[in-house]
């Protein structure tokens, strides 16, 4: 009986090692996964900061600055001061001039 009782000590032994190393919830395929996604994690985290650093430089610049702000509101918004005018550039008529072409 000793034989079997140390028999079964290394088997119940050894499905616990191989339980503890790939099966369960924290095993060792387990912990690849959540360090890859950590990974990206940390990397869409350090993408998103330098982001907002962009922005807020940008805010602090129309907050305090009134060339940028002037420039921003000219050319995203079309905004002009008074006495001047607005020229708005526009693609030229082809159609006109093709459909004279069909006539020859």
């Amino acid at each position: 009986m000793g034989r079997l009782s140390r028999l079964l000590f290394f088997g119940a032994l050894g499905m616990a090692a191989y339980y503890a190393v790939f099966g369960g919830r924290y095993s060792v395929f387990e912990l690849r996964s959540a360090r890859a996604e950590q990974a990206a994690l940390t990397q869409d985290l350090d993408s998103l900061l330098a982001r907002n650093a962009r922005l807020e430089a940008r805010i602090d610049s129309l907050e305090t600055n009134p060339h940028i702000l002037e420039r921003v509101a000219r050319e995203e918004y079309g905004l002009i001061m008074p006495g001047e005018r607005l020229y708005r550039p526009t693609e030229p008529d082809t159609t006109a001039h093709d459909e004279g072409a069909e006539a020859y």
